[in-house]
Order: structure tokens, then sequence, then C-alpha cells
């Protein structure tokens, strides 16, 4: 982080200032090996269910009753599952959480 500072501070001041700011946030990501990293890092998923929820709901400023927003979430949650597949890199990543937290509480067919 210094050698990002230093080399682009005075250009960029205001996203290195954020950069500083979250850097204790930022730090024990790192710790992690980069078979966790690599399927943490994408938010690409969350994105994609954003997008459908928007979609559902865009049109629709209020609705009737809280259960009426609860069914209108519902559904744009079942159709963007339809989509889903399963996660890139995840055997890598499951055996390195099986090593750190043991085989109780990462189960083998997990």
């Amino acid at each position: 982080m210094d050698a990002f500072e230093e080399a682009w501070g005075e250009k960029y001041r205001a996203p290195v200032r954020v950069w500083r700011n979250a850097w204790p946030n930022v730090v024990p990501f790192f710790q992690f090996p980069p078979e966790i990293r690599k399927i943490t890092y994408t938010t690409n998923a969350i994105e994609s269910l954003n997008m459908t929820v928007r979609k559902y709901t865009r049109n629709r400023r209020i609705f009737p009753s809280d259960n009426s927003a609860l069914k209108s979430l519902y559904l744009a949650i079942r159709e963007a599952s339809k989509r889903w597949r399963g996660v890139h890199h995840w055997k890598p990543a499951l055996q390195v959480f099986q090593i750190l937290f043991g085989e109780e509480r990462v189960p083998v067919n997990g």
C-alpha cells in the first residue's frame, strides 16, 4: 500500500485515501490461501441476482403489502436460480476449507 501511495498518491488522492482507510479490512482477506480468495473475490453472482430482482421490482414502487413484496422477491430469486451453475474452482477451495477448519465443520460430501 505504501508503494502504491508513493506512485499514485499525488495524482489520485481520493482513491488512495479510500484504500488507506479500508486497508485494515482488506489485509485479512489476503491471509486466506489463493484457492479461497479465488472463489470469494468475484461479485458476478451477486450482481446478476440484483439485476434480476431490480427487473422484477422496477415498475412496482409501492407494494400493497409486505407479503406481495416477498412474493415478488421469491419469484425473482426463483427465476435467477434457473441460470445458476456450480461455483468455479470450488473443489480446491473446499479442500483448503477442510484443511483449515476440519472435516467436522466442512463435510467431505458438502
